[in-house]
């Protein structure tokens, strides 16, 4: 049986269990995760820097201080999403109900072929579905910001985030990241001890690592052991250079946070290397420095804005490279250049092969999305490029890259919310280009329309860019005046050539 990276997300059902993903001949990797109180004014805002004895008993190391320390910075999360009708039995049956197999593979998250939820096949309709999951995360500031994996809170309807100390707060999705996967949550609350973070590249191989979170549902568990690799990439998988410890991680460990000795995360838990979907001694976790660089897009913006070069790429072996006239094999080699795009309009040509970027170099071709995405749309990049067997210096101006689905408006903060908010809306940010054309600082881009949004005609193509009269300047904004606007509202909405005032009521 052929092993394959697998994201393990622990899923339970009021219904049936529906689990992401489906079953290979082989393993996968897996994503491993996946209410209101007054706050505690002793709280700290921050874990203390961690001081760990040399050794514990018989030598061993003893982590004890440190998970005192900073557990109380580590959360729960439980998700609700509702399910869209699938196939099941006959009368809208479950085919496997009373099946001690199927039960058992429900209790632990592994999916099989034709089980309701993952698009198997098994008779006719079934009744909706209401899935329930659990994950991890962990506080990252003391006014309430949480970060945890994007596939945990996917297609969520209500998030909950639970406190070590039993509290319990409704939490608002501010944004997801699925190339990093990487999602930020925002709870209504302040005081909370948040953790501390390190610096990702100088962690070591070798060294003692320490994972929390709630595998199984089983909440503060605690395992530790080593990195056993740094810079892992994983198929399909542009943007996140790895770090691969022997941590034991289980599905409801997604979103957890990895610690080194000082106490400091260095990761967040996302997926695992299994031929079962369960841990076999190879975890992943994302780079503290990639999630946070995330984190503050999404805190500013509400999305994730990378820039775009426009090129297809592969990498290059040692008979390339040869070829090319290099000295080894390194570098990304461009293999297509897109029709307009920066890396045309600068000049960049199939062959050309990319040794550095703002004089950062790219070892292998795996390197050079990460670093372009990193950089600003519209920032101009100077690239370090091989061809005709020199070495050429060429400046790009970068472009955008088409950004995610985001909601467009808050959370499920009130009674009835679903995760496309109290509009029903789901969208996008407008691309600084697309704001410039159509001159006005910000907008959203209607996607899809239910609810009040739907019953107040707005349609996808629309782009919404003011609320009242005040002109949108990014999706966080949008959610704020939506918050302040009351239950009847006007949009302002590009449509076609002209806009319209389009009134908005909420039952």
């Amino acid at each position: 049986m052929k092993p394959a990276v697998v994201r393990s997300t622990l899923a339970f059902s009021a219904i049936v269990l529906a689990v992401a993903g489906c079953l290979q001949d082989g393993g996968a990797i897996s994503p491993s995760h996946a209410a209101n109180g007054a706050v505690a004014a002793a709280a700290p805002a921050t874990a203390p820097a961690v001081t760990p004895a040399p050794g514990g008993r018989y030598g061993l190391p003893d982590f004890s201080t440190l998970v005192e320390q900073v557990g109380p910075a580590v959360v729960n999360i439980s998700v609700t999403q509702k399910l869209s009708r699938g196939n099941g039995g006959a009368s809208g049956e479950d085919p496997f109900a009373g099946d001690p197999f199927y039960d058992f593979l429900r209790r632990f998250g592994v999916p099989v072929p034709g089980m309701p939820g993952n698009g198997g096949s098994g008779g006719g309709r079934m009744p909706e579905q209401i899935q329930q999951g659990v994950g991890s995360g962990f506080i990252v500031s003391s006014d309430g910001f949480v970060l945890t994996n994007a596939h945990v809170v996917d297609g969520a309807t209500e998030v909950t985030v639970k406190l070590t100390d039993k509290r319990e707060f409704k939490a608002r999705v501010v944004g997801v990241d699925k190339r990093t996967d990487v999602a930020l949550l925002k709870i209504d609350a302040s005081g909370l001890p948040a953790v501390r973070t390190g610096d990702a590249e100088r962690s070591k191989v070798g060294e003692w690592v320490v994972a929390m979170g709630s595998p199984f549902g089983f909440e503060n568990t605690v395992t530790a052991g080593i990195i056993s690799a740094k810079a892992r990439r994983l198929p399909d998988e542009n943007y996140v250079p790895f770090i691969q410890t022997d941590v034991a991680i289980n599905p409801g460990n997604s979103g957890g946070p990895l610690f080194n000795l000082a106490g400091e995360v260095i990761g967040i838990n996302s997926q695992i290397y299994s031929r079962s979907g369960g841990f076999m001694g190879i975890s992943f976790a994302i780079p503290i420095d990639v999630a946070m660089k995330v984190k503050d897009q999404l805190q500013k913006y509400g999305k994730v804005s990378r820039g775009r070069l426009g090129v297809s790429i592969q990498g290059l072996d040692a008979d390339l490279a040869q070829n090319f006239g290099l000295d080894k094999p390194k570098g990304a080699l461009i293999a297509n250049v897109e029709n307009g795009s920066p890396a045309e309009k600068a000049g960049l040509q199939p062959g050309d092969v990319v040794l550095g970027v703002n004089g950062q170099k790219v070892d292998n071709s795996a390197d050079l999305p990460r670093i372009i995405g990193e950089q600003k749309p519209g920032s101009v990049v100077h690239l370090s490029i091989w061809r005709d067997r020199k070495t050429r210096e060429v400046s790009v101006t970068l472009g955008e890259q088409a950004g995610e689905k985001v909601m467009a408006a808050g959370g499920a903060e009130r009674k009835g919310d679903s995760a496309s908010g109290k509009l029903g809306l789901t969208g996008r940010g407008l691309s600084a280009q697309e704001a410039s054309r159509l001159g006005v600082p910000g907008g959203i881009v209607v996607e899809g329309a239910s609810g009040p949004a739907g019953k107040a005609g707005l349609q996808p193509g629309d782009v919404i860019v003011g609320i009242n009269n005040q002109p949108i300047s990014s999706i966080e904004h949008f959610r704020k005046l939506l918050d302040g606007a009351g239950n009847r509202f006007a949009l302002l909405v590009q449509r076609g050539g002209n806009r319209i005032f389009v009134p908005v009521r909420i039952d």
